[in-house]
């Protein structure tokens, strides 16, 4: 009788074949090596001669205790980590263009965001879009503060799709929707296109509407950067016109007469 008690083999214990091969070649060198006898292992680990012979042959699996006693016994890992798996990226729906966080990240920010003003003829609407992503629905959204009127705030998702090369932020309320469609950012990061809307007119009336719009990074804005309804006369008013004029002088959106 050894003066030992042998591992116990049980099949819950048992290493997977491919495991259990990896740990016989790594006993099997290690043997070499160290120009070890296999009963001298067997005696260290304080496991049968029978055990290890029959595992290292491929006749029975190694157990995770028999494994562990011999790590010890030898001073050395015998089990391979498993090989780490990287997270598949997170993408949009498809509906949204199945891009990933990556792919879109340039447009993450604060814009200075201007329009023609729909309430006084001749001024500019100014106000803040904030575009950032969202990690619980794996998609950009984008939200508009800084707003004269902020109850008509809007709140909604961008969408980048690849085939036509434009930009959408969309908003959608029961079955309701506003659509601003944008060409790539220029160099600068500047977003041009133009914004589908309903206007409130008298009472309860809406009206469809169609606009220029332009989206300038804040930290490229022009100086005194200002926010409201932008009248002629007010120290930003020339560069916001220069701004928004560029919708249609650069072709970033034809409006035909």
């Amino acid at each position: 009788m050894p003066p030992f008690e042998t591992v116990p083999e049980t099949d819950e214990a048992a290493l997977t074949e491919g495991q259990s091969r990896a740990v016989a070649d790594a006993v099997r060198e290690a043997l070499a090596r160290r120009r070890l006898s296999r009963q001298a292992l067997a005696d260290a680990a304080r496991i049968s001669i029978s055990t290890l012979e029959k595992a290292l042959s491929g006749r029975r699996p190694f157990t995770l205790a028999t494994t562990v006693r011999l790590e010890e016994a030898l001073g050395l890992p015998l089990r391979r980590p498993a090989p780490r798996r990287e997270a598949a990226p997170r993408q949009a729906p498809e509906a949204f263009g199945s891009y990933t966080r990556a792919a879109v990240a340039f447009l993450e920010g604060r814009y200075l965001t201007l329009r023609p003003s729909f309430g006084q003829a001749g001024a500019i609407f100014a106000y803040r879009t904030e575009i950032a992503w969202d990690d619980e629905g794996a998609r950009l959204v984008f939200r508009e503060a800084e707003r004269l009127d902020a109850p008509f705030a809007q709140t909604g998702t961008v969408s980048v799709p690849n085939q036509s090369g434009h930009i959408y932020l969309v908003t959608e309320f029961q079955g309701q929707y506003r659509l601003a469609m944008l060409g790539r950012p220029t160099i600068q990061g500047e977003l041009f296109g133009i914004l589908t809307t309903l206007v409130s007119g008298r009472g309860a009336q809406l009206t469809p509407a169609a606009t220029p719009l332009a989206l300038v990074p804040e930290r490229g804005a022009p100086d005194g950067l200002q926010y409201g309804r932008i009248a002629a006369g007010m120290p930003c008013e020339p560069a916001y016109r220069r701004i928004l004029d560029r919708v249609q002088e650069d072709g970033f959106a034809v409006f035909p007469a």
